[in-house]
């Protein structure tokens, strides 16, 4: 079986403008980045490559492991089983109360079968793997000689040169009439329309590359960074608090998980609720969660490669 792909680009690195003052809060302010050259996977990391990861090494992913009863404090020890999120809005709720209305913890869930027990990997081994959480992502990394891309690294990947642009293509959201990205069509949650052909995940490399040559920053699926979650760009850790417990959810008081940052959006974005497939998009998300529209991408950074704020 073949081992992990050396299809990447080489970027030149340089300053740009980080971030957006027109969308979510989370995104501002737009502030001046720079990162030092670095090569970047041309597309997700496949189940394919993962397949190949896994039979080399053995690693056994988060998902298929219980979740360790001393991170979730006061929850039900049986109720802590091997799984995963899966998304499945319920019928007739059109914004969620919960993330439960749209999402369920599904046992059995993993990168083989990510929808659940019924669902298998096999014929889609080429696109993108998921229901991998943080840890799983970066022991690919390491073993393939590579490293998670930081934030600004994927932004400014994604942007392909196009400064300030709302898009990886530009300003236009379909250009022509032309779908750039694989995000959710139709009415969401509850009808989609698959206008570009799929339903879930897609192939890596379905729609056109950016100008750098790269495919599937946007859209498709979230992919995680290395980088801490921060509320904003410009919050700082206050008084030399470590930042992954700076990361961790105010609202879930009990729960100690650091969560990284994820970008990019997925198949499941859409204008009128997610407004996500765009460079500047930001996510936090718990380092132990797998779900069916998370995957990653790798990178290569030389010595002096370290990202700088401008």
């Amino acid at each position: 079986m073949p081992g992990p792909s050396d299809d990447m680009v080489a970027l030149p690195g340089g300053r740009f403008r980080m971030g957006s003052d027109r969308h979510y809060a989370e995104e501002a302010p737009v502030r001046w980045q720079e990162v030092a050259p670095f090569r970047i996977d041309r597309t997700p990391v496949t189940n394919r490559a993962f397949a190949a990861f896994v039979q080399a090494t053995g690693h056994v992913t988060v998902a298929e492991q219980a979740p360790d009863p001393a991170l979730y404090p006061g929850v039900d020890p049986a109720r802590l089983r091997p799984g995963g999120l899966v998304f499945g809005a319920r019928k007739g709720v059109a914004r969620p109360r919960h993330w439960s209305d749209w999402w369920r913890y599904v046992q059995g869930a993993q990168w083989r079968k990510p929808q659940g027990e019924a669902s298998v990997y096999r014929g889609r081994l080429d696109h993108p793997v998921v229901q991998v959480a943080h840890a799983d992502a970066l022991a690919y990394a390491r073993w393939a000689g590579k490293d998670l891309p930081t934030e600004a690294e994927f932004e400014y990947a994604a942007r392909g040169g196009l400064d300030g642009a709302t898009y990886a293509w530009g300003d236009d959201r379909r250009p022509g009439g032309r779908i750039m990205a694989n995000h959710w069509t139709g009415s969401f949650p509850q009808a989609p329309a698959a206008e570009h052909g799929f339903r879930g995940t897609s192939p890596v490399g379905s729609f056109p590359a950016n100008d750098f040559g790269l495919h599937d920053l946007i859209g498709n699926v979230w992919e995680w960074t290395k980088d801490y979650w921060k509320g904003s760009h410009d919050a700082a850790a206050c008084c030399g608090i470590d930042p992954a417990v700076a990361s961790r959810d105010p609202d879930l008081p009990g729960i100690s998980l650091p969560r990284r940052v994820v970008k990019g959006g997925s198949h499941l974005c859409h204008e009128s609720y997610c407004d996500r497939y765009r460079p500047a998009a930001r996510q936090p998300q718990m380092e132990d969660t797998a779900t069916s529209h998370i995957g990653f991408r790798c990178v290569v950074r030389d010595a002096a490669g370290a990202v700088a704020n401008g």
